[in-house]
């Protein structure tokens, strides 16, 4: 059918109606003021949804019949605009019912003039949104609710992730220790990088820094695993391969969907400072610089830990003299890039040459906030840096 033919359909269909009854019982209401907001009609559908008796309602000023906030708004910015502009559209007010509820109701008014354009008559149409009111205040709740999810969800993540490494970095005797953490995006989510620093035995300490695939409450899982595994392992064997193959057998046993890479660091004190003996289970290799400011990686790289069933931990020792400093880390930091370019070891590198004479909490906030610059502020994945330092003759440890 033509738009022609249908148009005409249509007003032929509406001849039909009562022109009065249309009116009457519109699925609106309708009201004919004066000027002066004086109400001069009103349909029946306003009627019954007010509770209004037509004759007692006719005389009276719209504003009057609105909530106290409603009516002064009318009065000081409703009315002025409707004689400005000669229209409202969409102004929310609630009408006060002839038994004193508050009704919401959407009002339009349209301004009719008399041949001189002087105001004659205001037609008002309103919508009753009731519905629409508690759909709105529904979604606010909704809103409010997710808000304060979100909330709880991230203060959970922070308290979560804050258990996975030491509250403060312990003193090792003889050594300089830092640590620095940056959760990837806003912190919301719990990562799965983590570090601790703890005592071994009367003289050794163990240094450990991992990460665990994925995020959230399952990674968290096998993140407190990891940990935790790594400490009481330590404490029985004095092999850091050792120690790296009983977190093997863990997470074989009871995590066996999951793998982790991670770096053990056991340190001892020996005549030229001390001896740092590490295994890795596919974590990026540490990095050491020496007092001549030379920089080197040390240890041997190896497997993923909880991947396959045969592990294969690499062990391998050096000597970090006095000046020396060496610092692991986890791959957000060798990672974080800016296009196709990576901050990678020369990142760390660049650093460290930079950083001569710092104290390692300095060194270690340094090259976490160097990775986060490269990539302008954004962290894309979790990082961890764990800096030990074997201060210089006569320097004195912060």
């Amino acid at each position: 059918m033509s738009h022609d033919l249908a148009t005409d359909a249509f007003y032929a269909a509406l001849a039909d109606d009562d022109p009065d009854e249309l009116y009457d019982n519109a699925p609106c209401g309708y009201l004919s003021t004066l000027p002066d907001g004086t109400i001069i009609k009103a349909n029946a559908t306003f009627l019954a949804w007010t509770g209004y008796d037509r004759e007692a309602l006719l005389g009276r000023r719209f504003q009057d019949r609105l909530a106290v906030g409603d009516r002064i708004f009318y009065q000081t910015h409703a009315a002025p605009m409707l004689l400005m502009q000669g229209m409202l559209r969409e102004i929310a007010v609630q009408v006060i019912s002839a038994s004193g509820s508050r009704l919401p109701m959407l009002m339009n008014a349209l301004l009719k003039r008399d041949s001189d354009g002087q105001p004659l008559v205001v037609r008002t149409v309103l919508f009753d949104s009731s519905e629409r009111l508690a759909y709105e205040r529904e979604l606010l709740a909704a809103r409010r609710r997710a808000e304060e999810s979100e909330a709880r969800a991230r203060v959970l993540a922070e308290t979560l992730q804050r258990s996975f490494l030491p509250p403060d970095i312990v003193t090792v005797p003889g050594l300089d220790v830092g640590g620095a953490y940056r959760p990837a995006g806003d912190g919301s989510e719990v990562g799965g990088d983590f570090y601790d620093v703890f005592r071994t035995g009367l003289q050794t300490w163990g240094v450990v820094l991992g990460d665990v695939c994925g995020k959230g409450a399952s990674a968290a899982v096998v993140t407190a695993l990891a940990r935790y595994t790594v400490r009481a392992e330590a404490m029985h064997v004095s092999s850091p391969a050792a120690v790296l193959m009983g977190l093997h057998r863990a997470l074989l046993t009871y995590y066996p969907e999951t793998f982790c890479t991670v770096l053990f660091l056991l340190l001892d004190p020996v005549p030229e400072g001390h001896r740092l003996t590490m295994a890795t289970g596919g974590h990026p290799l540490p990095l050491c610089r020496r007092a001549d400011g030379s920089v080197e990686t040390l240890g041997c790289p190896g497997r993923f830990l909880g991947m396959e069933e045969t592990a294969s931990v690499s062990e391998s020792a050096a000597v970090l003299r006095p000046g020396d400093l060496v610092v692991l880390y986890t791959d957000g930091v060798t990672e974080a890039h800016q296009g196709d370019a990576f901050f990678g070891e020369s990142g760390i590198a660049a650093v460290l040459a930079a950083s001569a004479g710092l104290a390692a909490q300095a060194v270690a906030d340094a090259v976490v906030a160097a990775a986060l610059a490269y990539q302008h502020g954004q962290a894309r994945d979790d990082m961890a840096v764990v800096v030990v330092s074997q201060p210089a003759a006569g320097h004195c440890l912060p």
